[in-house]
């Protein structure tokens, strides 16, 4: 499993969006998972390990807690993958802008047509 596939559970999902935010103990996101997904704490924690495994977050111990944090370069990985297929994007909403401004030219032009021919 890389990074995107992992982002792809909405629990997981929601895991990295609260960390965004700040770090978080394993705890408040087990909370936070059974609150809004009505998850228990060991299925929260079997989620953090997947992200874990695949990079996207790092965890430490501070006492008796387990502190997670976003780990920045992963994130970065996934926003270049992301940022690649932006090109593909812009030359497709460029080519629509492209056929909507056809699209206004031929209304207008049939328009005065239409005004010329009742004159």
């Amino acid at each position: 499993m890389d990074a995107l596939e992992a982002v792809g559970d909405p629990v997981r999902r929601r895991f990295v969006e609260a960390l965004a935010e700040r770090e978080c103990t394993a705890g408040e996101l087990a909370g936070l998972a059974a609150a809004e997904f009505g998850i228990s704490q060991p299925a929260a924690s079997r989620h953090l390990r997947v992200l874990r495994e695949v990079g996207l977050v790092a965890s430490r111990v501070d006492g008796p807690s387990r502190v997670y944090a976003l780990d920045a370069d992963a994130l970065s990985a996934a926003a270049a993958w992301f940022d690649g297929l932006g090109t593909f994007w812009e030359q497709r909403l460029d080519a629509l802008g492209t056929e909507l401004v056809r699209g206004r030219r031929a209304t207008r032009d049939a328009a005065s047509a239409g005004k010329k021919v009742a004159s």
